[in-house]
């Protein structure tokens, strides 16, 4: 059997028409790479995939004519027998009066051949919020200033972004991802390229909240010069917190403040094995200094008792301290939650997740059945990058999930929804199906291997639901017939970028176009804020770094023209930005987004794709402090703009209610 059968058979798309009406064949030596990346498996013989079950709902599935009647069934959750069946017919009908979660169902037939899958017993939908309509202010955390941080935005500074939203009648505050990165490397500090999703970033925490820290002039000295400019100073801030974090550590072993000892061992305790595993990898990353396929052989997998092993040794204080830089930042991300609900915070924090990770990373030491290191997520080529993208991230691979009963990626939505009362999913495309590029190829030889697009939203209504966490898909780009539909049927909302919702003459969609279970915004951090777009600036910037900005100024100003069409349509007179944010508030959507860098005025946009030295990504600072934010915004015109989405709270209602 030759690659390209082998990759048909399990269900690989090797053959795509582009962005541009171009056909692509995936090279044969690309595709046995792909084909060699992933776990080996067996094409399906009595099932397509995993079996779906919503709760309280009839459900029957369909065994294909390969399987020789009778077939019977068992139902495992671990060891343990929960059902037993047998079908006579080639359709079996499902008990309704299952308890939620994943099992493994085994079935053999009359030939005694053997099928083993997920079988995943779901909530009907994702949790759906219990408000009607509100509205967040969206932050890159990094870039937020103030008076007493350290040089990088921080957990007091989104405290007090916080209680900023509340006076301005906000319900929540969304964020950048707030993965963990590689402590070593501060010149990548991209947030979409995390060393885990499952972790926090450090470099976030309040080292002076940290009971056992003792502040001294130099760090003091330090910390304000970090401040200064315009640009995050990653080396600097990490340096210096991480000596600041390593004295409080020491003390914290020497004389630990009280209950503090006791929360640690629960938060150990709780998180484990994973955080044991993450604490194991990161010192062993820093001894070995080379990636993870290359340590001695021993440590090349993940072993829980090879890890017990090597924190009873030499290795013990620099493991137990990682887990408490996790501990630290965990519980200061919490107290941010406890704020927001304090607040009566509607959403309270919105969190992004990364659509993969690096492949030197934790996670893709910790899952090398769920995700390969070989294959990053890309896209073909398109109008608007006509070589097509590669990530350099990898992703989960439906085989490796399918093995695992999914409990990776569940363990990944689990992480990020821990405090969140949102989260978006970034490139949620990837649920369905996911183009891969194997490593030394261009982005254009990827394939586009499917995923089991129907249990992945399954697992997600499951853990949506188990934390009342509203889940936002990302669905921007070319997508798939009925994707949106499907994706709305288990209660994920999508992603509308006004920017974007125009018509084929370049009109601006009206108010009644939004799905009501979405979340509407002008931009992303992909593109121009508000203030670039109208003074051509992310054009002369992308023009004079050599890109292609896809679009002419004469383009740009009928995209003006149009925007100013709408508006008056709608009886709103300006064009500024709380004219716009006016007109997003009248769509059905349920929420909107607000990015802090539109409402002061900030012209260059976070992040250029594309681009790695020639623009500043992920660096940018705020102009203002987070305590002077509310005297440079016009809080009536923001107010009035978002009247139809008024929390009617405030500091004063909320300090009354606490």
């Amino acid at each position: 059997m030759d690659v390209y059968d082998r990759a048909k058979e399990l269900g690989i798309q090797t053959e795509f028409v582009d962005g541009q009406g171009h056909r692509h064949l995936t090279d044969a030596t690309a595709l046995k790479i792909i084909l060699d990346a992933l776990p080996e498996r067996n094409p399906p013989r009595f099932l397509a995939g995993p079996v779906v079950i919503r709760s309280r709902e009839p459900a029957r599935t369909e065994l294909s004519a390969a399987a020789v009647l009778p077939v019977s069934w068992t139902l495992m959750a671990g060891s343990e027998v929960i059902a037993q069946g047998e079908a006579e017919g080639c359709v079996i009908a499902w008990p309704a009066n299952w308890q939620q979660g994943i099992y493994r169902l085994r079935l053999t037939d009359a030939a005694s051949f053997s099928e083993e899958v997920p079988l995943i017993v779901s909530p009907p939908g994702a949790f759906s919020g219990e408000f009607d309509r509100g509205w967040l202010i969206a932050v890159q955390l990094y870039s937020v200033r103030s008076r007493r941080n350290w040089g990088i935005g921080d957990f007091t500074d989104l405290a007090a972004l916080l209680e900023l939203a509340a006076q301005l009648g906000a319900d929540g505050i969304g964020l950048n991802p707030l993965h963990a990165l590689f402590d070593d490397k501060p010149a990548d500090c991209s947030p979409y390229s995390p060393n885990s999703r499952l972790f926090l970033n450090p470099l976030y925490i309040d080292v002076e909240q940290i009971p056992e820290f003792e502040a001294g002039r130099e760090a003091h000295k330090a910390a304000a010069r970090l401040r200064e400019g315009h640009l995050v100073d990653y080396k600097g801030v990490a340096d210096l917190k991480w000596r600041a974090l390593r004295a409080a550590f020491a003390k914290f072993k020497a004389r630990p403040a009280k209950g503090r000892k006791e929360d640690f061992d629960a938060f150990r305790a709780e998180r484990a094995p994973l955080l044991s595993r993450f604490a194991c990898f990161e010192a062993l990353r820093h001894r070995l200094d080379q990636p993870w396929w290359e340590w001695p052989a021993e440590w090349r997998v993940p072993d829980d008792a090879k890890c017990t092993e090597l924190r009873q040794g030499e290795f013990a204080t620099e493991i137990e301290f990682v887990e408490f830089v996790q501990w630290t930042a965990d519980r200061q991300l919490r107290a941010c939650r406890d704020l927001a609900h304090q607040l009566g915070l509607k959403v309270g924090l919105y969190l992004d997740v990364a659509v993969g990770v690096q492949s030197g990373g934790f996670d893709a030491w910790n899952e090398q059945t769920a995700i390969s290191r070989h294959l990053s997520v890309g896209a073909p080529p398109d109008p608007l990058n006509l070589a097509g993208q590669n990530w350099g991230l990898a992703g989960f691979n439906a085989a490796g999930l399918e093995l695992q009963s999914f409990a990776p990626f569940c363990e990944m939505l689990g992480a990020s929804m821990r405090y969140a009362g949102a989260i978006r999913l970034d490139h949620v495309l990837g649920l369905k199906r996911l183009y891969l590029v194997p490593h030394g190829f261009a982005a254009d030889n990827g394939a586009y291997v499917q995923m089991p697009f129907e249990a992945l939203l399954a697992a997600t209504a499951m853990e949506s639901a188990a934390h009342r966490c509203i889940v936002i898909g990302e669905d921007l780009g070319t997508v798939p017939e009925g994707f949106r539909d499907t994706m709305a049927s288990w209660g994920i909302w999508s992603y509308l970028v006004m920017m974007f919702e125009r018509d084929d003459r370049g009109a601006f969609r009206t108010p009644d176009y939004y799905l009501p279970n979405a979340l509407v915004t002008f931009n992303t951090h992909d593109l121009s804020t508000y203030a670039g777009w109208r003074s051509f600036a992310d054009l002369k910037i992308k023009r004079s770094i050599g890109i292609d900005p896809g679009e002419s100024d004469d383009a740009r100003w009928h995209a003006l023209t149009m925007l100013d069409e709408v508006l008056r349509h709608h009886a709103i007179h300006d064009n500024d930005l709380y004219a716009v944010a006016a007109f997003m508030s009248k769509t059905r959507s349920r929420l909107l987004a607000i990015s802090l860098e539109d409402l002061l005025g900030v012209i260059d946009q976070p992040n250029i794709p594309g681009t790695v030295d020639e623009h500043p990504n992920w660096r940018q600072r705020l102009p203002v402090a987070v305590d002077d934010i509310a005297q440079e915004i016009d809080i009536e015109a923001l107010k009035d703009a978002t009247q139809e989405r008024a929390s009617g709270h405030g500091l004063n209602e909320a300090a009354a209610s606490r």
